[in-house]
């Protein structure tokens, strides 16, 4: 069956195999042509040194002929993989009606927003407004901040080490990347870090066993302490799991803790759903998990179901302050995007794709926690489909980013596809689609162990 087989509604048969070097000559060419054209910023092509061809499902095809399981999934955003055909054909449909719409009220656009608000907790659904922002998970990231610093007339905002939240200029300041950040002058102000749960590296350097989740207890000092030098600010932004930081998942006790502090001080929460948003953690989104109510969601990633950009975020109605404006931007209207992602949502309830990511969240975790007693190995963690496999040298417990590099190219050599994240690039991630199939996890998590093991022997 061919990668490109327009009947295939979820993974398709073939197995990946590699048979050139990496890269090879069709895919170098290509890749030379890139170095010389783009810019120093590009990325996944520097560690993963292939041209694509084509994609269907979990699989790509590169120019040489070589075929992988891909599970970075264009960083999360092919919520059902690569050229699902129902997908496909609702946005084929639209195109030949209207692609682009500002934000003029229309039956793809109407469609789209019914179909988010209906995948809200009930207790939201009533009493959550919807806003269309740019393209882009930080666009939304900048407008929910405006949105709470209107709305408040206060002008800090707390964020979380280890944090992602973008990379243009004020979604960066939220971030917790300084690397990123170090070439950049004036950065946005009035940004306070706040420790996260992060119980394999504990911030705060407690002893094991005797957390009680401190680092919301931390946050609580200081919002509380007249001499803390934190303002109440306008917003807390956190993120349920941590995507870029290394696919850590908040501790319940803590997400629980900030949200009953948020509330009884009046600060708006904002929950980042960019990368968990969607069903990737096996509910629509993160929170839920956590029995916790947030005043604003941000999504985007996942939105479409097949990499259409979109972004968008849901609020609090007694947040809604802004004047006519407030918050613009051009491609806010993606009509293809607005017909894919309500098929999508369609999709994901008619096959019970939440359920298949609970199941294969369950699978993956009983094949890649034996991993743990490799002494290279610190922690194996996740939740959903959104899984890493934190590297550390056994020696002095500091992370083991060359090893992790080495992983990434072992996998992909094998004929899998994964990224790199957390401290120092040391967590193996994976961001399969939601639909994976159990056969497809299974060889893409033996790929992973064989390639762990075989470098940490070379490490060691």
């Amino acid at each position: 069956m061919s990668l490109a087989d327009p009947s295939a509604t979820t993974d398709i048969s073939p197995r990946p195999f590699v048979e050139s070097d990496l890269p090879g000559p069709r895919s170098a060419e290509l890749l030379a042509r890139q170095a010389v054209r783009e810019s120093n910023a590009r990325t996944y092509p520097r560690r993963l040194p292939i041209a694509i061809a084509e994609a269907s499902g979990s699989f790509l095809r590169d120019l040489d002929g070589n075929v992988f399981i891909d599970f970075l999934t264009g960083a999360g955003v092919l919520t059902l993989g690569h050229n699902h055909p129902e997908l496909v054909r609702a946005a084929t449909a639209q195109l030949t009606r209207l692609t682009h719409g500002l934000d003029f009220p229309t039956p793809a656009k109407d469609a789209f927003t019914e179909a988010q608000l209906a995948m809200l907790p009930a207790g939201l659904r009533d009493r959550m407004k919807i806003h269309f922002c740019g393209p882009t998970g930080g666009d939304a990231v900048d407008a929910a901040v405006k949105l709470c610093k209107t709305a408040t007339g206060r002008g800090d905002v707390v964020a979380f080490q280890g944090g992602f939240h973008g990379s243009g200029h004020a979604a960066m300041a939220l971030t917790g990347l300084v690397r990123q950040k170090q070439p950049v002058a004036n950065g946005v102000p009035g940004v306070h870090f706040s420790p996260y749960s992060y119980c394999a590296r504990c911030p705060l350097d407690l002893l094991p066993g005797t957390c009680d989740t401190n680092c919301a207890g931390q946050l609580e000092r200081s919002l509380r302490d007249g001499n803390g030098g934190v303002p109440l600010p306008a917003a807390v932004i956190l993120e349920l799991v941590q995507g870029e930081g290394g696919v850590i998942p908040a501790r319940r006790s803590f997400a629980r803790r900030i949200r009953a502090l948020t509330r009884e001080l009046d600060i708006p929460l904002i929950v980042d759903e960019v990368q968990t948003g969607c069903g990737r953690t096996g509910t629509w989104f993160a929170f839920e998990r956590y029995d916790i109510e947030p005043d604003v969601i941000v999504a985007s990633k996942g939105l479409s179901g097949m990499g259409l950009p979109v972004a968008i975020i849901m609020y609090d109605r007694r947040l809604d302050v802004w004047a006519p404006g407030a918050h613009i931007g051009t491609f806010r209207g993606n009509q293809l995007a607005f017909a894919a992602g309500a098929e999508a949502v369609r999709v994901i309830r008619r096959d019970d794709v939440l359920g298949n990511v609970r199941r294969r969240g369950e699978q993956i975790a009983e094949l890649l926690t034996p991993l743990t007693a490799n002494p290279w190995v610190k922690e194996v963690r996740g939740v959903g489909l959104m899984w890493g496999v934190e590297l550390a040298d056994p020696r002095d417990g500091g992370p083991a980013t060359e090893l992790a590099h080495r992983v990434q190219g072992a996998a992909l050599r094998r004929g899998l596809i994964v990224e790199l994240g957390g401290r120092a690039d040391c967590v193996v991630r994976i961001l399969p689609p939601l639909n994976v199939t159990a056969e497809v996890v299974a060889a893409a998590c033996a790929i992973i162990a064989e390639a762990v093991n075989a470098c940490s022997l070379v490490a060691a």
